[in-house]
């Protein structure tokens, strides 16, 4: 298969064979709601998911809603949240979040993107989660593993994230932007790895341009 040379024609190529490589996908922090996805998200900023999933489920029984977490005693939740680190800064932004959204939304997690990240702790990359994965709306979180394997797909040149993604959303059609990013991750973790990428068992050789050459 000849490489594709341009990045709307190699994006288009990644996005299916990445459907096809992940079929069941799905988002790996443990959820039942949006509010429960936000939360989850907040805490996942730098602790692995399986540690959030660790922790989630003593801290959705204690506050199974906004309004409870927005009452909550920081004490307390720090010592539920603790091991998922930056507990303090995650705690303040979790009980602000929650307060957030009692005093603008009414309780209700927002989907609009721009309101999401007028809460506290919510910056692009959690907003989109939580478009994509709680209400299936366009949104496209661009993470470490994203920002890796599009610079070496050469789907981007840029560094910055919110750049990244702009570029991406260029070429990837809205409905599919969430599975994208989940698809990246997925194979950042499995296969391209930051250090020694295993290209030999990479479902995308053909089409990378960066295939080879680590």
């Amino acid at each position: 298969m000849a490489r594709p040379r341009g990045a709307r024609q190699r994006a288009t190529e990644v996005l299916e064979l990445l459907r096809a490589e992940y079929p069941d996908a799905e988002c790996a922090l443990g959820h039942d709601s949006p509010y429960q996805l936000l939360v989850a998200t907040i805490l996942s900023a730098q602790c692995t998911d399986e540690r959030v999933n660790m922790v989630t489920p003593a801290v959705f029984e204690r506050y199974p809603d906004p309004e409870d977490l927005a009452a909550a005693d920081p004490a307390e939740l720090e010592e539920l949240i603790h091991s998922t680190g930056f507990f303090r800064s995650k705690t303040k932004n979790l009980i602000g979040m929650a307060q957030g959204l009692i005093d603008r939304f009414d309780g209700e997690v927002p989907r609009d993107l721009d309101d999401l990240t007028k809460l506290p702790g919510v910056g692009r990359k959690t907003g989109n989660v939580v478009r994509s994965m709680a209400f299936g709306l366009p949104g496209l979180p661009v993470d470490t593993h994203v920002t890796r394997l599009s610079k070496r797909l050469r789907l981007t040149r840029e560094d910055d994230a919110v750049k990244i993604e702009y570029d991406l959303n260029g070429m990837i059609p809205p409905e599919d932007r969430g599975n994208f990013s989940l698809w990246l991750i997925l194979h950042g973790r499995r296969v391209c790895d930051a250090r020694k990428p295993r290209c030999d068992d990479c479902v995308l050789a053909e089409v990378c341009p960066s295939a080879g050459s680590f």
